[in-house]
C-alpha cells in the first residue's frame, strides 16, 4: 500500500471509522519484518507530512521496520488514548506531551524509558531542563517520555509601531506597562497591550506572574503553594490594572484565536503567547513583528514550564526494541533539527541547536538559550495533580474573569488557587508518597 493511502487508512482507524487496531497495534511479518503503529498527537496538514518524511527516511535505513502513521487530532488524543488504554489496543510509539503525561502513567500505560536512554547514543544530548520537565509531569517517577520539542511564553511586538513611536522592546514589567499606555489610542481602537481573559488564561497569568517575581518553585519547603506569594499577586493585581485602560474591553472573553485576530489588525501591539504562534504572525505581519522573553521583574525572573511534547513508548506493544529505534531516530541530530526547524519549536536535542538555522531563529534561540541555560529558574507546574485542570480551568478562569471585572480582588484569586494546589499536593503525596 503507498505511503498516502496508508496514512489515510491509519488515520480513520484513530478516529474510530475503520477497525480499531489489535492487541499493542503491532503485527510480526514473515522474514523477521515487523511493523510498528504510530500515533500523532497533533496530526494536521502541517505536521503529517513531516512525519511522512521521517518515517520515509526511517523505513529506507530500517528496511525490517514499517511504521503504521495514525494521525490524531490534538482536541481528541486524550480520549483517544483513554479508550485504547481500556480495549488493550494502545500503538507501539504514541506522540505525547507533558499535559497527557500524568494521566497515562497514573494509567500504566507507558514502558519506563530510564534505561534505555541510558544505554542510548542520545544520552548526554536531550535537554536537561526538558528531561526534568518530563519526569516532574509524571510526578517524578522516573522517564516515561522522551523529549522532542520545547516551547515558551514570549511578548510579540508591532515593531513598526514600536519604531514610530520611538520604542524598543521592553525589558522590564513596568516599561511594558509604560509601552503599553503609550501606544494606546482609544479614537483609533488601538491599544498597547492585551489581556487572556477567556480559554487559556490561567496559565499565561501565572507565567507573567513568575516571571515577575522570580519565584523558583510552585510549592514551598512545607508543600504550600507560593501562587499567593504577595510578589505574584502584585504582578497579577498591575495586569488587572490595564484591561480597559491599555487593553479591549473584549479581554475578559478572550482567548488566542480572537487575541491573534486583534494583534493582525492593528487593534492591539504587544500580545503575549508562545513559540507556537511563531509562524502565525511571521505569515500575517511579516518584518513587523518580532518576539521577546518576557521582561524581568525587581528580583530577577523565573519560567512557568511550558508542555514539553515528545514520545511514549506504550507498555503492550509486542515490538519494544523496533518501537524505541523509531523514538531514538525521531529525536537523532538531524530528525529533531528538521522537525523543530519547520514547527518552530525548540529542539530537544542539543546538537540542533548548533545548526545554523536555529542560530539565526531570533527568538526561537532566545527562548531555548534561556530554558537550557543552567542558572534558569524553571517552575515546574504541577500537571501531575489529578486535580490540575480542574483548578487551573474549570474554577480558576471563571475567577480570574471576575477579576478582571472588578467582583474579586487578585488576592482572593491568587488564594484561590494556591489553597487548591496545595491540598491536591497534599492528598498526592498521601496516597503516592
Amino acid at each position: 500500500m503507498s505511503r498516502t493511502l496508508r496514512t489515510a487508512a491509519a488515520t480513520l482507524a484513530a478516529l474510530g471509522l475503520l477497525t480499531a487496531c489489535g492487541s499493542s497495534g503491532s503485527s510480526a511479518d514473515a522474514g523477521g519484518k515487523s511493523t510498528i503503529t504510530f500515533w500523532d498527537n497533533n496530526a494536521g496538514p502541517a505536521r503529517t507530512p513531516l512525519f511522512q518524511h521521517l518515517i520515509d527516511e526511517f523505513e529506507k535505513a530500517n528496511p525490517n521496520i514499517t511504521v503504521k502513521y495514525v494521525g490524531v487530532t490534538s482536541s481528541e488524543v486524550a480520549e483517544k488514548y483513554n479508550t485504547a488504554i481500556a480495549s488493550n489496543s494502545t500503538p507501539d510509539v504514541g506522540g505525547v506531551t507533558t499535559a497527557l503525561l500524568a494521566s497515562l502513567t497514573a494509567q500504566k500505560a507507558l514502558a519506563p524509558l530510564d534505561e534505555r536512554y541510558a544505554k542510548s547514543p542520545l544520552n548526554g544530548k536531550i535537554s536537561a531542563n526538558f528531561l526534568a520537565t518530563s519526569k516532574s509531569a509524571s510526578g517524578g517517577k522516573g522517564l516515561f517520555q522522551l523529549p522532542s520539542s520545547g516551547n515558551q511564553d514570549v511578548l510579540w511586538y508591532r515593531t513598526d509601531k514600536f519604531k514610530a513611536a520611538n520604542l524598543t522592546a521592553p525589558k522590564t514589567w513596568d516599561e511594558l506597562f509604560a509601552d503599553a499606555a503609550k501606544l494606546t489610542d482609544k479614537s483609533k481602537n488601538q491599544y498597547g497591550f492585551t489581556i487572556r481573559g477567556g480559554s487559556g488564561s490561567v496559565f499565561q497569568v501565572l507565567s507573567e506572574a513568575y516571571a515577575y517575581s522570580g519565584i523558583s518553585s510552585m510549592f514551598d519547603a512545607n508543600g504550600r503553594s507560593t501562587v499567593d506569594d504577595p510578589k505574584n499577586v502584585e504582578l497579577i493585581e498591575k495586569i488587572v490594572a490595564q484591561y480597559k485602560n491599555t487593553t479591549p474591553e473584549a479581554d475578559v472573553s478572550n482567548a488566542y484565536p480572537q487575541m491573534l485576530a486583534q494583534f493582525q489588525a492593528n487593534q492591539t501591539l504587544m500580545v503575549h503567547h508562545n513559540l507556537g504562534s511563531t509562524k502565525d504572525v511571521g505569515t500575517a505581519l511579516g518584518d513587523k513583528v518580532a518576539g521577546t522573553l518576557l521582561p524581568a521583574g525587581p528580583s530577577g525572573s523565573a519560567v512557568l514550564a511550558n508542555p514539553v511534547d515528545g514520545f511514549g513508548l506504550f507498555k503492550n506493544s509486542k515490538h519494544q526494541d523496533a518501537a524505541w529505534k523509531f523514538i531514538e531516530f525521531l529525536d537523532s541530530h538531524e530528525s529533531n533539527s528538521y522537525w523543530n526547524q519547520n514547527v518552530g519549536q525548540i529542539p530537544a536535542n542539543t546538537e540542533a541547536c548548533a545548526d545554523e538555522w536555529y542560530t539565526k531563529s531570533g527568538i526561537t534561540k532566545q527562548a531555548g538559550d534561556l530554558l537550557n541555560a543552567a542558572g534558569t529558574k524553571l517552575v515546574q507546574p504541577p500537571v501531575y495533580l489529578p486535580q490540575y485542570s480542574k483548578i487551573t480551568k474549570t474554577d480558576a478562569e471563571p475567577n480570574f474573569q471576575k477579576v478582571l471585572l472588578g467582583k474579586l480582588s487578585a488576592a482572593d484569586f491568587a488564594k484561590g488557587v494556591a489553597d487548591a494546589f496545595t491540598k491536591a499536593q497534599s492528598d498526592y503525596k498521601a496516597k503516592n508518597g
